[in-house]
C-alpha cells in the first residue's frame, strides 16, 4: 500500500507543470478520425481528432479530462505529436506500456519526456489513465487511414 509521502513523491513538479500545460487542446473543425478514450477504473477521458497528410499527423487536437498523471501524458503527446508516422506512435505507445508494466525502457524520441512517469509504474491504478492518450491518437490514425483508402 503507498503511503501519503508516495504520493507525493509521484506527483513531482514535472508532472504537475506538464499537466497545467497541455499543448493542441483546440478540437479540429474537420478532422479526419476522432476517438475518445476512456478509462474505466478512474473515469479519465481523451478525445483526439486528427489529419493525415502524407503518412503523418498533419493536424491534431486534444481534449483531456483525466488526472495529473494522464494530462501529463496527453502534454508529452501533444508537444511531439505533429509529422509522426503510425509506427512512430505505436512503437511510443507499446515503449510506454512496457516502461509502466515490465520496467522497459522510456518511450524513443520524439516521445523521451515520457520518462517523467516513470515513478507511476508502482501505481497500476493509474496506468489506463497514462496511456489514453497515445491509444487514442494510434486508433485516431489507423481510422484516418481506413477512411483514406475506402
Amino acid at each position: 500500500m503507498s503511503t501519503d509521502g508516495d504520493l507525493i513523491k509521484l506527483y513531482s513538479g514535472q508532472i504537475l507543470a506538464l499537466a497545467a500545460d497541455i499543448p493542441l487542446t483546440d478540437r479540429l473543425a474537420s478532422p479526419e478520425a476522432t476517438i475518445k478514450r476512456r478509462s474505466p477504473l478512474c473515469g479519465s477521458t481523451v478525445t483526439v481528432d486528427v489529419v493525415l497528410r502524407d503518412g503523418k499527423i498533419a493536424e491534431f487536437g486534444q481534449d483531456v479530462k483525466a488526472c495529473a498523471l494522464g494530462q501529463a501524458a496527453a502534454s508529452v503527446v501533444g508537444a511531439n505529436v505533429l509529422g509522426t508516422t503510425l509506427p512512430d506512435l505505436e512503437a511510443a505507445r507499446d515503449q510506454l506500456k512496457a516502461m509502466l508494466k515490465s520496467n522497459g525502457p522510456v518511450p524513443d524520441a520524439p516521445f523521451g519526456d515520457l520518462k517523467v512517469l516513470t515513478p507511476a509504474k508502482d501505481y497500476k491504478n493509474r496506468h489506463a489513465s497514462i496511456m489514453l492518450a497515445l491509444e487514442a491518437t494510434v486508433e485516431a490514425f489507423q481510422s484516418a487511414l481506413s477512411k483514406q483508402s475506402a
